[in-house]
Formats: C-alpha cells, sequence, structure tokens
C-alpha cells in the first residue's frame, strides 16, 4: 500500500507569515492538528509544519500572542514522504523522527497529501494492529530514552 492510497489529499496549509490566529483557525475549520507551512499558497512547497502543541508550547505558554508569525512556532524542514512511498516507509520515518503526521509532497516539494498515524490505524491494510501499536508506542517514547 502507497501512501496516496491513505493520505488526506490537498490538506489546509498556511504560510510562514499567517499569524499563530490564522494557523489556530485553519486547524479548527479543517478539525486538523497539523498545518504544513509552504513558501506561498501558489507553489505550496512544504518548508515547515505547525502543530497544535507548538501553538499552546511555542506560543501561549512562551507568552507569545496570536499574532506571532508562524515562523516563530513552526518546525523547519519536517521529513516528507513521496506519495509512491510504501506505508512501511512512512510508518519508519514517523518513528524515527517521533511524528504523528507527515506531508506528502510531489517530486517539486509541493504539498500533495497528509499522512497522520490516525490514517495507518484506520485503513486495515495499512498495517496490522500490532505494528500501529509499536509505531504508537516509538513516536511516543521520550527522546532520552532512544
Amino acid at each position: 500500500m502507497q501512501a496516496r492510497e491513505i493520505m488526506t489529499e490537498n490538506p489546509a496549509c498556511c504560510t510562514p507569515d499567517e499569524t499563530m490566529q490564522r494557523a489556530a483557525q485553519l486547524m479548527k475549520e479543517h478539525d486538523c492538528g497539523c498545518l504544513p507551512v509552504v513558501e506561498d499558497a501558489r507553489t505550496r512547497r512544504v518548508i515547515g509544519t505547525v502543530t497544535d502543541r507548538d501553538l499552546a508550547c511555542r506560543g501561549l505558554a512562551a507568552g507569545r500572542g496570536p499574532d506571532v508569525p508562524v515562523r516563530e512556532v513552526m518546525s523547519k524542514d519536517p521529513a516528507c514522504c513521496g506519495p509512491d512511498a510504501d506505508i512501511t516507509e512512512v510508518e519508519r520515518v514517523m518513528a524515527e523522527q517521533q511524528v504523528r503526521r507527515i506531508p506528502v509532497v510531489d517530486e517539486r516539494g509541493c504539498c500533495v497529501g497528509m499522512v497522520a498515524q490516525a490514517d495507518l490505524a484506520l485503513h486495515d491494510h495499512a498495517i496490522s494492529n500490532s505494528e500501529v501499536g509499536r509505531v504508537v508506542e516509538r513516536i511516543s517514547e521520550p527522546a532520552g530514552k532512544r
């Protein structure tokens, strides 16, 4: 099975110049916890990701307000995969990078989709239940324990 078969196509994205508030609004509108951060809305070339946790921990908890640009709280240069990536490769990258979501990019690095940990669990033929459990365990493992 390939990433294209389980990914969310054309996910909501934001630019690094958009505010934390706008990113939060997009997450609410699209019922998601992570947005690819793209160079610009036209090209959709992925340069980072921003999660609801980034907004809370790097933003709000650090005393930053809603008008702070996403670039100040995003993670840069995220691990990505292509639409033809095998699900086992996606799982491996998630576990190694300890991330729950991976942008899917085309050959130019432009966002075409997003694969979430939940996508692996929801698709019966993606990976086995025991493998999903192993992925969740490895993603959630404290960094110092690796």
